[in-house]
């Protein structure tokens, strides 16, 4: 199982600057075949232009590496199949999806209007389920493939102002650990990262300046060249990657309590147990599937 990307084909949507750039030249430099996708629109998703999209093209060409621009927008079905199609036409197949293409309009939940929910849930939800789907049976029926969504601690942890950006984000895992299940058997496996980076959406977020200046976008990039790769054996992780730094976010879920199903069980009794429930020191990581930790609750019924 190897790091490099010799002979693999990559599409990362959103590559025409910050962590897209970052992720198309350094899955470049590890021997990937890239399709740089960009729109090139303002951060708050209003506008278009090639030259985004044309300029990275131009740098991994520069450095001997091989990649050709699209520049469909990921809000529409056919935007992703046009997108996946580019990879397709022009280098026969697509193994890496790093679906990466993101806008931002920020507002607190009193003022932010329905339309900015639309607008990003059709880039950052939509935007990944279409490039996904788009490129979902190609990977099954080759036996191999590798998605990296891009998340947010505005999702995973929340933060002020980010309603549609954090909810839109926390969606995408969702898709994530249900794609993970299914694409399993036919070795497709789906991650995610958190990056922090200074790019242009983060560059008026009101963060200290100090501590953006370690916010290299680069930085986050060997994460993504791993969970691309041959070597990457996991499915359904959500890496954290900022400032050289690197973690892993997961649910977990308390030991909690068993009532006796076949007696009532009431609100007083859910108060007096509130405290065990909510007990972290039992917490053990979630599992993929519905069950949880249901029939291990049960099981200590007549104990």
């Amino acid at each position: 199982m190897t790091l490099r990307l010799d002979g693999r084909v990559a599409v990362i949507t959103g590559a025409g600057a910050g962590l897209g750039r970052q992720h198309a030249l350094l899955l470049a430099k590890q021997g990937a075949k890239i399709v740089v996708n960009d729109l090139g629109g303002s951060v708050n998703g209003v506008g278009g232009d090639h030259a985004a999209a044309d300029k990275v093209v131009a740098e991994i060409k520069a450095m001997g590496g091989e990649a050709v621009p699209n520049y469909d927008s990921v809000t529409s079905a056919e935007g992703g199949a046009n997108i996946i199609k580019t990879a397709v036409d022009a280098f026969g197949k697509v193994d890496i999806l790093v679906a990466n293409a993101g806008i931002l309009r920020d507002k607190s939940f009193a003022k932010v209007e329905l339309s900015d929910f639309e607008a990003v849930f059709n880039v950052h939800y939509w935007g990944t389920v279409h490039t996904a789907r788009a490129a979902w049976k190609l990977m099954n029926e080759q036996q191999y493939g590798r998605m990296i969504f891009t998340t947010s601690v505005a999702g995973t942890s929340g933060n002020f102002g980010q309603t549609a950006y954090g909810s839109a984000k926390e969606g995408m895992l969702g898709l994530m650990r249900v794609l993970a299940i299914e694409g399993r058997k036919n070795n497709v496996l789906i991650n995610a990262i958190s990056p922090g980076a200074l790019t242009r959406m983060t560059d008026n977020l009101g963060m200290d300046d100090d501590f953006m200046k370690k916010l290299d976008p680069g930085l986050v990039s060997p994460a993504v060249a791993w969970l691309a790769s041959e070597r990457c054996d996991v499915t359904a992780n959500v890496i954290t990657a900022a400032a050289g730094g690197f973690g892993r976010v997961h649910y977990f879920e308390t030991r909690g309590v068993q009532f006796d199903y076949t007696k009532p069980v009431t609100v007083e009794m859910f108060d007096e147990a509130f405290a065990r429930i909510a007990d972290l020191t039992t917490a053990d990581p979630t599992t993929a599937g519905t069950e949880g930790k249901m029939q291990e609750r049960l099981d200590t019924l007549g104990k």
